[in-house]
């Protein structure tokens, strides 16, 4: 049974989140933490995913501060390093406004790195940490989906989004025009001007380094990790997740094959049962 998905604007701070929601808040709670890309939401990447959980969990996805209809930081920091300090920071204040003590992580690719962040900054409000197409390698060279993904704002037409959004995936064929429909929700939300600001500063290279972490940073980690990696990305490649799976103590890798850097939507069940299983400790 699909629970029902509640969506509200919640302020933190000097900003404000828009957050959806499903199931019970005194369920254990998972908190989804959507990637990168031009355009992106937390519904726009979990909405199938905590539907399913909700009668679980108590599932949060909010739009990370500096995308969707989150707050627009103006002027926002420039480089990852420095707009990452300030979306941990609202994140926080997030879960403490919603009473959330303690946490499981789900990060997809960029959000991966904000899981990664927050678990080292704050171990003790962490339970577990999921990871899914996630960076954080150092020296990490960009692929060319990372690459034309980062670049965006240099053709923003719904062309060039369906043409991205087909590097998201393994097989595009199997979406029919799912993927062009997608594209022409996105670029709207993606052109507007706070959010275009936003995507530009933090892939602003020149004004800091990108985030990675050395073997002995992870090392640190004491919670079970779950890395799940597709075999066929096109945008974070899967020796990114073998590097984090290798040097954190307590993880564990799943290779999902046929498979592109939307594992949660390409395969939304196993996905659904991996993230289910692992909280509750029988995977």
């Amino acid at each position: 049974m699909t629970a029902r998905i509640t969506t509200t604007d919640i302020p933190v701070g000097d900003y404000t989140l828009h957050v959806s929601t499903a199931g019970d808040p005194s369920a254990e709670a998972l908190l989804f933490l959507h990637g990168s890309g031009p355009g992106v939401t937390g519904l726009s990447n979990w909405e199938q995913l905590i539907g399913d959980l909700g009668d679980r969990y108590y599932c949060i996805a909010p739009d990370t501060l500096g995308f969707g209809d989150s707050d627009h930081p103006n002027p926002p920091p420039r480089g990852m390093a420095a707009f990452t300090e300030l979306r941990l920071a609202a994140t926080w204040q997030l879960l403490d406004k919603l009473g959330v003590e303690k946490v499981t992580l789900v990060g997809n690719s960029y959000g991966g790195q904000m899981s990664l962040a927050m678990v080292l900054e704050r171990p003790e409000r962490i339970n577990k940490v999921i990871l899914m197409g996630s960076g954080g390698m150092p020296g990490l060279k960009p692929l060319p989906g990372l690459a034309k993904l980062i670049n965006f704002y240099d053709d923003p037409t719904e062309e060039a989004m369906a043409e991205l959004l087909s590097l998201f995936v393994y097989d595009p064929a199997s979406f029919g025009d799912r993927l062009n429909e997608i594209a022409a929700v996105r670029v709207p939300r993606a052109t507007r001007e706070e959010v275009k600001r936003s995507h530009l500063a933090t892939f602003d290279f020149t004004a800091g380094p990108k985030i990675g972490w050395l073997p002995e940073e992870l090392a640190k980690i004491e919670q079970d990790v779950l890395v799940i990696a597709a075999r066929e990305d096109k945008i974070v490649p899967v020796e990114c997740s073998h590097y984090l799976a290798q040097h954190i103590p307590n993880a564990r890798l799943h290779i999902v094959p046929k498979c592109g850097h939307w594992s949660q939507i390409e395969y939304p069940e196993m996905f659904a049962n991996l993230v289910s299983g692992f909280a509750q400790g029988t995977f």
